[in-house]
């Protein structure tokens, strides 16, 4: 993963570079989630992932838990209802 002023490139499924703006940090039960919108216009699905640190260095893992994300998203939605146009 590269990151750059805002902008992180990560490798998607089929092995394709996604460039993914970073737009939020939420704290949830005592855990810290991104929220990453993509750089291209096409694609405006929201990617949430969970930050792990390890003291040194922050990695962003995939978040499995279904009501964890609809939480999180919830509470990102609320903070950007005036900013952004959500599609649920």
């Amino acid at each position: 993963m590269e990151e750059q002023e805002g902008i992180m490139t990560l490798i998607d499924e089929n092995g394709n570079e996604v460039e993914y703006e970073f737009i939020d940090s939420i704290t949830y039960e005592d855990a810290e989630y991104v929220v990453l919108l993509p750089v291209e216009e096409g694609d405006c699905e929201a990617l949430i992932l969970a930050v792990e640190s390890d003291g040194e260095m922050e990695n962003y893992v995939a978040v499995d838990d279904e009501d964890v994300l609809s939480a999180v998203y919830e509470i990102f939605k609320e903070r950007f209802a005036d900013q952004l146009d959500f599609e649920d």
